[in-house]
């Protein structure tokens, strides 16, 4: 039994250190994995869609999971799983920074109906 719960132990603890996302006010980067790494990259005006998950398990640690929803044909969703920080607050800085790299860039959307 103890043997099984450290190796459950140390699959998550490896599986958590092998996500590292990289949050600025232009781009959002999401690279996985440890012997083989995958580097995602998503401009913050292609943002459509914000939402913040809070669910009561993350909530106990203080975490939280950041869903954004883009327009990019390659990563049409973006996870930001177990941040560590206010995820509200967060989310309040993505949206200021999209909307200010859209004013940048000259970018708007149109809703299609």
């Amino acid at each position: 039994t103890v043997l099984t719960l450290g190796l459950a132990a140390f699959y998550f603890v490896i599986r958590a250190r092998s996500t590292v996302y990289k949050v600025t006010t232009t781009r959002i980067v999401v690279e996985t994995g440890i012997a083989n790494k995958k580097i995602e990259q998503v401009d913050l005006y292609r943002v459509v869609d914000f939402a913040v998950l809070l669910p009561f398990e993350q909530r106990l640690v203080g975490t939280g999971t950041l869903l954004l929803e883009t327009e990019d044909r390659t990563t049409r969703e973006v996870r930001l799983e177990r941040v560590r920080t206010d995820v509200r607050k967060l989310y309040e800085e993505l949206r200021t920074a999209r909307d200010a790299e859209r004013a940048r860039r000259g970018v708007t959307t149109m809703d299609r109906v």
